[in-house]
């Protein structure tokens, strides 16, 4: 299986390869909206650069700099990726309106559609794989660069319906009519891409099923504890950061306490990937009685 700093490498030269493939394409037609794809794909490449760069920063271990490691790396990845896909669309934008202004027939059209189509095939396998593997290693960068990659292949797939009609019709306005088209639909595919990555580094909670997850376990877990409150979640790429305050009986041993902290510790980690856990031990006098996780 494929390791994520090979995955980063993997979308650097898939990006090359699609760009190439639709910048010819563009050049055998002269097509404003096969333009448009080429220049999304331009953004493909730069974006995945700047993803492999992220993800060589986040495995960096934890130093005395950054006693909680480098894992929000990521997160400034996948914010850079939707604005340059924000970039990206008013460009397509501009060009569209240049073609309004002067519509011309296109030279070749279906060889040219042919290439592009070929050009998106690969995008489409190479999307399904960054977004398989990037959730399953929970790599924010990689699943942001296979969403992209799979509205290109949507747009593309548009493009290529209109330009037939275009062709067949002989409406050549069609043509900066689905560039503007693909340009709108990447300016919102560009923003829910920032919105998503700030969420991140805002130290957004985890969700409500891996938050009844965490309760679920130390519920079960923490046999010989009496509460626990005050649990707090968040997550930075592949790391859950998790704290609480575990209420033990008075007369509990230090060590006793601690087996306790192991045994919910070793749990969280074996059900969620990248759990960094912070137990705060206290004793009886200081329980809630409120907002507890209520321990079997």
């Amino acid at each position: 299986m494929m390791t994520t700093f090979k995955l980063a490498i993997g979308s650097i030269v898939v990006g090359f390869l699609v760009l190439g493939l639709k910048t010819f394409a563009y050049w055998m037609t002269g097509s404003v909206a096969l333009l448009s794809d080429a220049l999304e794909s331009t953004v493909n490449v730069a974006t995945a650069f700047a993803a492999l760069i992220a993800i060589h920063v986040a495995a960096k271990p934890a130093d005395a700099g950054h006693p909680y490691g480098h894992h929000k790396a990521e997160f400034f990845s996948a914010v850079l990726e939707g604005v340059m896909i924000i970039v990206a669309a008013l460009l397509i934008l501009l060009e569209a309106y240049r073609g309004f202004l002067e519509p011309v027939a296109l030279d070749a059209p279906f060889e040219g559609l042919l290439v592009n189509i070929g050009a998106t095939v690969i995008n489409g396998f190479w999307a399904w794989i960054l977004i398989t593997r990037g959730r399953k290693r929970k790599s924010p960068a990689l699943v942001a660069d296979g969403h992209h990659l799979f509205t290109d292949v949507l747009t593309s797939f548009g493009v290529a319906v209109g330009l037939v009609l275009a062709v067949l019709t002989g409406w050549w306005i069609l043509d900066p009519a689905l560039a503007a088209l693909v340009a709108v639909n990447i300016l919102w595919s560009g923003w829910k891409i920032v919105k998503a990555s700030l969420s991140g580094l805002m130290d957004e909670a985890v969700s409500d099923g891996t938050l009844n997850t965490i309760r679920t376990i130390i519920a079960q877990e923490a046999d010989g504890a009496m509460e626990a409150h005050d649990l707090r979640t968040r997550h930075a790429g592949t790391a859950i950061f998790i704290d609480f305050h575990l209420v033990v009986p008075g007369e509990t041993t230090v060590f006793h306490a601690h087996e306790i902290c192991d045994r919910i510790e070793r749990a969280l980690k074996d059900k969620l990937d990248g759990a960094r856990i912070s137990i705060h031990v206290e004793p009886e006098h200081k329980s809630k009685q409120n907002g507890i996780v209520v321990l079997d």
